[in-house]
Order: structure tokens, then C-alpha cells, then sequence
């Protein structure tokens, strides 16, 4: 299955298809899973990732999460 369909068969089947999974969101997410597996260790991409998606169910807008995150990642260097 290619990632489009992916996303959109598993967003229906979570109730989450008011929820844009655009190109933009899915660039957002893969920086900020990459950049945590990179400066942190591996496991923290999903988990990191996880928590954002949380805060934005929370009511922030996922680049404010998301850059929360980074800015937390870039300040522990």
C-alpha cells in the first residue's frame, strides 16, 4: 500500500479524516522524527512524534508543536 492510501485507510478507520494529512503535515512530522532520532536515539521518533500528535489534539496547531519539539532537540547540544 503506498502512503496516501495508508494514511487516509487509517485515518478513516480512527475517526481522524477531519484532519489534514497533507504534504505539509507529512514533511512536519518526518523532520521532526528524524531530527529526534538523530538527538536523542532512534525510539524517540515515534514516541516524539506521539506526543505532538497529543498536543495537537490538545488544541496547538502542529508547526507550534512541532517547533517546540525542535527547539528542544537544538537547545541540548
Amino acid at each position: 500500500m503506498e502512503l496516501k492510501q495508508w494514511l487516509a485507510t487509517l485515518s478513516a478507520e480512527l475517526g481522524t479524516s477531519d484532519v489534514a494529512m497533507d504534504d505539509n503535515a507529512v514533511s512536519i512530522l518526518l523532520e521532526l522524527a528524524r531530527d529526534s532520532a538523530h538527538e536523542v536515539e532512534r525510539v524517540a521518533a515515534p514516541l516524539t512524534t506521539f506526543l505532538v500528535g497529543i498536543a495537537v489534539g490538545r488544541g496547538s496547531t502542529l508547526g507550534a508543536a512541532a517547533a517546540a519539539a525542535t527547539k528542544l532537540l537544538m537547545n541540548d547540544e
